[in-house]
């Protein structure tokens, strides 16, 4: 049998968290959730996710610094980071800082296991 995808969710919005979580949970999927940027790099060190769904705007350390901080550690820098953010697409990328993919809110449950898939596919 062979082992889960842990994905690991970086949020503040509580919500939205237990929201996701089960739109994640419909799959065969891990899902451990951080509630700030600090929590989220701990139990990235410590849970090794297989891909990371990041918010962008949140307290302690904020979407910018967990990029920044999964970039220049090489324990987690080969771990795909879906970025999460409220701004529209009419404003263009909206930042300027590596991650994999950018996932605009609201987004709907089947677009965002979609979303998922599709970089989960790239690592198998």
């Amino acid at each position: 049998m062979s082992k889960p995808v842990r994905i690991l969710l970086i949020d503040d919005d509580v919500d939205f968290v237990k929201a996701t979580m089960k739109v994640l949970q419909s799959k065969p999927y891990e899902v451990i959730a951080a509630h700030d940027g600090k929590e989220g790099l701990e139990k990235a060190r410590s849970e090794k996710p297989d891909l990371v769904l990041l918010d962008i705007l949140m307290p302690k350390v904020d979407g910018f610094g967990v990029a920044d901080q999964f970039k220049k550690d090489q324990s987690l820098s080969k771990i795909p980071i879906l970025a999460l953010t409220s701004f529209s697409d009419s404003y263009g990328q909206p930042f300027a800082f590596e991650v994999t993919d950018f996932i605009q809110k609201p987004i709907s449950p089947k677009d965002l296991l979609a979303k998922v898939e599709k970089h989960l596919e790239r690592l198998s």
